[in-house]
């Protein structure tokens, strides 16, 4: 049972992982840091959001932004991070 609640703290990590480097290149491209028309670029940022936006979609729907500010992101990150605290306090210890 400690390999399934490992492999799930390691996708959650990697989903967290992949939406800070989504939001990273979001503000590069934005600042025009980096110049979105290079094909790695295109490529990296096209799988992140294909990705991310599917789960950012749905908190949209329910939390407009904020002075321009997009808070999505900031929520699922925060409940990436929930869930993960959840399960290893909560759930993991009822089985060791």
């Amino acid at each position: 049972m400690t390999a399934i609640f490992w492999l799930i703290n390691t996708v959650l990590d990697l989903y967290a992982l992949c939406l800070l480097v989504y939001v990273i290149i979001s503000w590069l491209v934005a600042f025009n840091i980096i110049n979105s028309y290079q094909p790695l670029v295109q490529t990296i940022n096209g799988f992140l959001g294909r990705l991310i936006e599917p789960a950012v979609r749905h908190i949209r729907r329910y939390v407009p932004p904020f002075n321009g500010l997009d808070l999505s992101v900031i929520i699922l990150f925060l409940g990436i991070r929930f869930v993960q605290i959840l399960i290893n306090t909560s759930i993991a210890p009822m089985f060791y």
